[in-house]
C-alpha cells in the first residue's frame, strides 16, 4: 500500500482429476508482493470439482485474473 501498487495479476493453474490445484504459475504480474500473494491465495483454495470428457475426470487448465486495488 505504501508504493501505491495495484494491477491486475494473471495466474495459470491446472485442477487434477482429484479436484487438487497444482502447476500454479504467475502468468503477468505486477510486482511489489502482489504476485506472492496471488500464488498464496490460489495453492490456499479448497479442492475443486474436475473438468469431465466423455464421462471421465480429466485435467483442466484456468487463467485467473486477480485484481489489486487501492481504496
Amino acid at each position: 500500500m505504501k508504493k501505491g501498487i495495484q494491477g491486475r495479476v494473471i495466474v495459470n493453474f491446472v485442477v487434477n482429476e482429484d479436484g487438487f490445484i497444482s502447476d500454479v504459475k504467475v502468468l503477468r504480474g505486477i510486482g511489489g508482493g502482489c504476485d506472492e500473494e496471488a500464488l498464496r491465495v490460489i495453492k490456499a483454495m479448497p479442492t475443486w470439482t474436475p473438468g469431465e470428457q466423455d464421462g471421465k475426470k480429466v485435467k483442466t487448465y484456468f487463467t485467473q485474473p486477480i485484481s489489486f486495488r487501492l481504496r
